[in-house]
């Protein structure tokens, strides 16, 4: 893969900010696409790495970054003069790093994240948290739909989606992320695109928990199946589109995640079936583990909405210590039998 050497006059400028995985892979990405790219992160010598070697040693360590590609801890200078923020940080420090970006983003500059989860504590949508710190005028967008960074990274090829309510804003987006081998596409319902990133990762806890008891292929379908439909009775309470959840922030991202070994979240579940302790799993795994806190904020929009999730709640309650893998397998067996779709697609 050959990376430009230097950024394309003309093309819209990005600052990528959070340094960690994912947040690398986009930036090295939409770099490679000849864009003027600088990353941010708060890790002085891996950002230093980066902007100097070429190289995220913590995150991505033995791929080589483009050289294009700039790297600050600087937000003031990140935001400078930029067309587009791209904030790519865990969801608990989604919110925090909105404010800080706030007093610095040009007023042109709309901003899209990659950030896949709930507001913790509030179960609030990233956009309405967006919403709130950035206020209402300043287009917003979502990137989302199966990726795993590594391979985004190395140039395998990846789809992804961009929902925003500002159409032109979505087109932005995904235009900065597509080419040779990214395909973007576009859709205006956030909130099922956002709804969709975030369950998928309770649901891949589900699948790992599955296959580390070693239930077989037939189970892992069968869970997958089954969660996909949690998501669509969910997707349809809080006004969501079905067709956004059977596309790539849906059906997509939940099967990448339930069946690839690269998902921290099915490597959690992987880790619980086989008898580890939450707090050894996670701590193994080195990285936020999404779903930990995703479970409550899941379960949290089905009360509010009268909405039963027998395996995201199964889930919520394995990863509090309530029940273990095994009986919360045994709850699921023991429903009631019932028609596959009593009344239609959302029973």
């Amino acid at each position: 893969m050959t990376d430009p050497a230097v950024a394309e006059a003309g093309k819209p400028s990005v600052a990528v900010l959070g340094a960690g995985s994912w947040g690398t892979a986009l930036a090295a990405l939409i770099a490679r696409h000849g864009h003027p790219t600088v990353l941010w992160g708060r890790d002085a010598d891996g950002i230093a790495a980066i902007d100097q070697r070429h190289e995220n040693p913590r995150y991505l360590p033995g791929i080589a970054l483009p050289p294009s590609l700039r790297a600050t801890t600087d937000l003031a200078a990140a935001l400078a003069e930029v067309d587009l923020v791209l904030v790519v940080v865990p969801s608990h420090a989604f919110a925090e790093t909105l404010r800080a970006l706030a007093p610095y983003r040009p007023g042109h500059a709309g901003v899209a994240w990659a950030t896949k989860g709930f507001e913790p504590g509030s179960g609030r949508f990233l956009h309405e948290v967006a919403e709130e710190v950035l206020g209402v005028d300043v287009p917003l967008a979502v990137v989302t739909g199966p990726s795993f960074a590594k391979e985004v990274a190395i140039g395998l090829p990846t789809a992804l989606t961009v929902h925003s309510d500002w159409p032109d804003f979505a087109q932005l987006v995904a235009d900065v992320h597509h080419g040779p081998s990214f395909r973007a596409y576009t859709g205006d319902d956030m909130l099922g695109a956002e709804l969709g990133g975030a369950m998928k990762n309770v649901l891949a806890v589900a699948t790992g928990v599955a296959d580390g008891m070693q239930l077989g292929l037939n189970a892992r379908a069968g869970m997958i199946t089954r969660g996909l439909n949690e998501m669509l009775r969910l997707n349809q309470a809080i006004g969501g589109k079905a067709e956004t959840l059977m596309g790539l922030a849906g059906l997509g991202d939940l099967v990448l995640t339930c069946t690839g070994d690269l998902s921290r979240n099915r490597r959690l579940g992987l880790a619980l079936g086989q008898g580890q302790s939450i707090e050894d799993a996670v701590r193994a795994i080195g990285q936020v583990v999404e779903s930990v806190q995703t479970a409550d904020e899941v379960m949290r929009q089905a009360d509010r909405h009268g909405i039963e999730l027998p395996i995201s709640s199964a889930v919520q309650a394995v990863l509090h210590g309530e029940i273990t893998p095994a009986e919360g397998l045994r709850l699921l067996l023991s429903r009631e039998q019932k028609p596959e779709y009593p009344s239609g697609l959302f029973d």
